[in-house]
């Protein structure tokens, strides 16, 4: 057997990273004012709503009275202060929960608009703008779709969303994230300022939120009328096996939780027979563990600003979700940075991530994830769609720890191969 292990670190990289280090403590220290608001807030949910051993048991069958699941939806609601949420195992991914709330807002002869330009890679065959035809897209249903680009400077084309409020657009998609784009993740305060100016002209129209992300990297949550998120990314804090949830206004949630099982069953059914406790404890991490992933990406924004990358966000920027891009201009270089990720995991150190073509996406991707939870991306992973100008993007981080020896591995990789020099 091969063994595997962290590459050595030279004396050169070891400073640059304790340059970086010293370089981040006031954006540090703003990372972890607001992880103590979202504690706080956390643990008033959980004596809210009084806690304890009862809600973990499992659960078989139809799920009928399920105090574990239904308190755990009644924290999301509690934190990200909506009037309901639907917090289920059953929900596969951030798109399946994505997927749940277009389908059940949206009829026949109703169109979305995504106000964010075009959205993350693996909605785009759920609308029905890629893929086959015939697989059940929104497109297939007759459900019309149109997107409003985002402006220069990075901001929501508010006079642009609002143009396109034709009498048909009964949903309205504000993507949080960046997605594999090369712009700053949307703030909440951007995201609650569209949202007050499109309910304005049309206060019956659904303002969703992709939440992917961004939870729990602000004092607050966006005020949407859904959003929608994967419990193995933030809100799950590294310990939620699965899972999704979705959270807004009562009459929507209803309607994606008769998608998620039935109309006149909705959120009434529902078993888990696994134990509750990773999710009840995830969230109760989350606000840590997610301030861990931030602090990590800001070191790398530095470390490999310092090297001459080009990164986005900049190190001392604000934080709205726990990605950083870098943009490594080179094929070679990207492949090579996201299979040092990989080495230096604590799960799979031994495989080679190299470029497929994964399902729900439009070309080649590499992912790096050497993880608990398979495909979690709050644990320090690295993915890239193979193409000009070759971003690679890195998030997620149990332990700041972690991912400063990956950011310090990663970057004594890419000088072994001589690929940087310092």
């Amino acid at each position: 057997m091969t063994n595997i292990h962290i590459p050595e670190i030279p004396a050169s990289v070891a400073a640059l990273i304790q340059r970086a280090e010293a370089d981040c403590q006031l954006a540090f220290a703003r990372v972890e004012a607001i992880e103590r608001i979202n504690t706080r807030r956390v643990i008033r949910a959980f004596q809210e709503y009084r806690v304890g051993a009862r809600h973990f048991a499992p659960t078989t069958g139809y799920g009928y009275d399920d105090i574990g699941r239904d308190t755990l939806s009644k924290l999301f609601s509690f934190v990200f202060e909506t009037e309901d949420a639907l917090v289920r195992p059953q929900i596969a991914s951030g798109t399946h929960a994505l997927a749940l709330c277009l389908y059940g807002v949206l009829r026949p002869g109703d169109e979305m608009l995504a106000a964010a330009g075009r959205p993350y890679d693996t909605l785009e065959e759920v609308i029905g703008i890629a893929g086959a035809p015939g697989n059940g897209s929104l497109r297939d249903f007759g459900i019309g779709y149109r997107e409003v680009g985002m402006l220069p400077s990075g901001d929501i084309d508010i006079s642009g969303v609002l143009s396109q409020l034709t009498p048909a657009v009964k949903l309205v998609l504000i993507q949080r994230s960046r997605g594999y784009d090369w712009r700053p993740s949307l703030s909440v305060a951007q995201i609650d300022a569209a949202i007050e100016a499109i309910h304005r002209v049309r206060p019956d129209v659904c303002v969703m939120v992709d939440n992917c992300y961004g939870e729990f990297t602000d004092e607050r949550e966006p005020r949407a009328d859904l959003l929608a998120g994967s419990l193995i990314k933030n809100p799950g804090g590294g310990l939620a096996p699965t899972g999704g949830y979705v959270a807004g206004k009562s009459a929507f949630v209803e309607k994606v939780a008769c998608r998620l099982t039935s109309p006149g069953i909705g959120a009434e059914v529902g078993s888990y027979a696994g134990s509750y406790q990773p999710f009840y404890q995830g969230l109760f991490l989350a606000p840590h563990t997610v301030a861990q992933a931030v602090k990590s990406a800001i070191l790398a924004a530095r470390a490999f600003e310092l090297l001459g990358f080009a990164v986005n966000p900049a190190w001392d920027a604000p934080r709205n979700d726990i990605i950083e891009a870098i943009r490594f201009d080179d094929p070679e270089k990207l492949i090579a940075f996201c299979q040092a990720i990989q080495m230096c995991s604590p799960v799979d150190a031994e495989a080679v991530p190299e470029p497929w073509d994964m399902p729900g996406y439009q070309d080649p991707v590499i992912m790096a994830a050497g993880t608990f939870v398979s495909g979690a991306s709050i644990e320090l992973s690295a993915d890239a769609p193979i193409r000009a100008p070759y971003i690679g993007y890195l998030q997620g981080a149990l332990t700041y720890a972690h991912g400063r020896l990956g950011i310090e591995g990663a970057i004594a990789m890419l000088v072994q191969k001589g690929l940087v020099e310092l």
